[in-house]
């Protein structure tokens, strides 16, 4: 027998529903993967899910209460058995703080071209790395000649998204996502290089470009330079300022900042919106179109929090500027902090995107500007130490390198750091081109990014690190 699809689960957990509003939220997903190891594929694999969740929402004297339950692999007949779990859990909550109507038809923005609400749930599969895998065995090949090792793995998942609420509303998404991590080291292993690509279908990962980097940065480790900590002129690369500037992001909620907790609190109350962080003119935005970068363009919320709320599920969302001419313009806003804040809201959105005008130069370009400096590939173990200041400690990883009169002339020992990504914008002496670019450590979370290499003066090596 077929078992109905994650529409149908929608519409059948909407028709259980008793006595209140209701979201549903029906995601069908599948993956596929591909890991490798001294240049040979070791496994691959494919998986499948479903998970439902449903909101009762719960009108009474003090306000709106919510219940949500979320299953995954759930059976059609246990649908309404959900929901009355869902609406018991409401009946015994406390009121939600962040109460609002539910969003109808005419918030939820123009339908996005592609599969409609009947449509089957897309899916992936192995075919996708058809291509990928073609060329990473002329990889495998090329690195044993050279006496290289290759390490990594591929990764590729499609997720389609089914939500509806008692308003009526009805929509739906399919998000493709991919990454690939390629760590490539000499034959002692004494030296390590790596390089990463985010992708929505594998067809723009271009192996042999990633191989001959990581050879390039190899050939580059065979002179070791030892350095003391401290403040250098530091090239960062696309990925390491991905991930410097998706800790930004996280840490940009205007509930946190109304209430004093964050870097962009204002002193004496209010948040810093408004405020020029630096003279650069840069741009950090998000967009929901974003070529290559596509994400949901409406809100999913499978529960409340700080950032988010439930009751926002099926809010359009529109190209938003975080920070617009190196000035803060936008915080991450629900519809309830946006009733507290004053501003408009701005809800989160699954890509980033920074630019700066003039940057049209590659890492390679920045590297030929600069007198004497780092050159950082990739970051790695990155925590908060200060929400006031987002003063943030990491290390360095598979790449650090002494730049010397425009060259690259050698590697340098990993380092650990201490750095405010919002303090770096003001220390900002150069930048290239915005591209695609995989963060390191938020990449289990956060792959649609386009960054630039930046050149920051005075960027903080605190401490030597042993890591390798």
């Amino acid at each position: 027998m077929t078992r109905p699809g994650p529409q149908e689960d929608v519409e059948r957990a909407l028709q259980a529903a008793r006595g209140g509003d209701c979201v549903v939220i029906a995601e069908e997903s599948s993956a596929a993967n591909l890991r490798w190891a001294g240049n040979t594929l070791t496994t691959n694999g494919v998986s499948r899910a479903r998970r439902l969740t449903v909101i009762a929402l719960r009108g009474g004297p003090g306000g709106t209460s919510t219940g949500i339950v979320s299953r995954t692999g759930v059976p059609s007949g246990e649908i309404p058995a959900l929901v009355a779990e869902a609406e018991r859990a409401a009946t015994s909550a406390p009121p939600a703080p962040d109460a609002q109507p539910l969003a109808g038809a005419g918030q939820a923005g123009p339908r996005a071209a592609g599969p409609g609400w009947d449509d089957p749930a897309a899916s992936t599969g192995p075919a996708v790395f058809s291509a990928f895998a073609s060329e990473l065995g002329d990889a495998f090949d090329a690195a044993g000649a050279a006496g290289r090792r290759l390490y990594g793995f591929a990764e590729h998942s499609m997720t389609s998204v089914f939500l509806g609420n008692s308003a009526g509303l009805r929509l739906r998404h399919d998000q493709p996502s991919g990454k690939a991590e390629l760590n490539a080291k000499s034959a002692d292993l004494s030296r390590s290089a790596w390089a990463g690509a985010a992708t929505r279908d594998f067809a723009d990962v271009a192996v042999a470009d990633l191989h001959a980097r990581l050879a390039t940065e190899l050939d580059w480790a065979a002179r070791k330079v030892a350095l003391p900590p401290g403040r250098y002129e530091t090239l960062l690369s696309p990925s390491a300022v991905a991930d410097l500037y998706i800790f930004l992001y996280w840490a940009a909620g205007a509930k946190d900042a109304l209430d004093g907790r964050t870097v962009f609190s204002r002193p004496g109350g209010g948040t810093r919106v408004g405020e020029q962080l630096t003279s650069v003119p840069l741009t950090l935005r998000g967009d929901p179109g974003a070529a290559g970068l596509q994400c949901a363009p409406f809100m999913i919320a499978h529960s409340s929090d700080r950032e988010m709320s439930v009751f926002d599920n099926g809010l359009a969302l529109h190209p938003t500027e975080w920070i617009s001419g190196g000035r803060l313009s936008a915080l991450v806003q629900t519809r309830y902090s946006a009733g507290l804040s004053g501003l408009a809201v701005t809800p989160a959105v699954d890509n980033l995107i920074m630019e700066v005008p003039g940057g049209s130069q590659s890492v390679a370009g920045l590297v030929a500007g600069t007198r004497r400096g780092l050159l950082v590939s990739c970051l790695w173990y990155i925590r908060e130490v200060d929400p006031q200041t987002l003063l943030l400690t990491g290390l360095t990883r598979d790449g650090v390198y002494l730049v010397e009169n425009g060259e690259v002339t050698g590697a340098v020992h990993n380092f650990r750091f201490n750095e405010s990504p919002v303090k770096m914008l003001a220390r900002i002496t150069g930048a290239g081109a915005s591209v695609p670019a995989l963060p390191r450590e938020c990449s289990d979370d956060f792959v649609r990014a386009a960054m630039p290499p930046l050149r920051i003066d005075g960027f903080n090596m605190s401490s030597v690190s042993q890591a390798s």
